[in-house]
């Protein structure tokens, strides 16, 4: 087996092992936007429930086109919009979900581990 057939392989399995990371980062931002109730959204001034919908939305359709391209290659097939679909499911997972879980709780209620404080 010549080198850059080797190569070419690893590197395709690479992007498809990126790839199907990102995809489940997609799937997983988007079924947590639609579980939440919209009002929890605007509570704690994190813009729509429907904004972030469409957004992880179109970051869940950019993430399977892309895993289904074979991961994107090497910025081949939507790689650039693949990033920027990963970028929005993680600002959504890391900045609005625990907003939006603490307001469906009914906000901090000063709980420590072993109870409140």
């Amino acid at each position: 087996m010549d080198g850059k057939v080797l190569i070419y392989y690893v590197e395709t399995g690479v992007w498809f092992v990126l790839a199907l990371v990102a995809f489940g980062l997609e799937v997983w931002a988007f079924f947590d936007c639609l579980r939440h109730k919209a009002n929890a959204f605007e509570a704690v001034s994190k813009r729509t429930k429907m904004f972030w919908l469409a957004l992880t939305g179109g970051a869940l359709a950019i993430g399977a086109l892309s895993l289904y391209a074979g991961g994107g290659g090497s910025f081949g097939t939507l790689g650039l919009f693949g990033l920027a679909a990963v970028t929005a499911a993680s600002v959504y997972l890391a900045d609005v979900r625990p907003a939006v879980k603490d307001a469906g709780r009914g906000g901090s209620r000063n709980r420590g581990p072993y109870g409140p404080w």
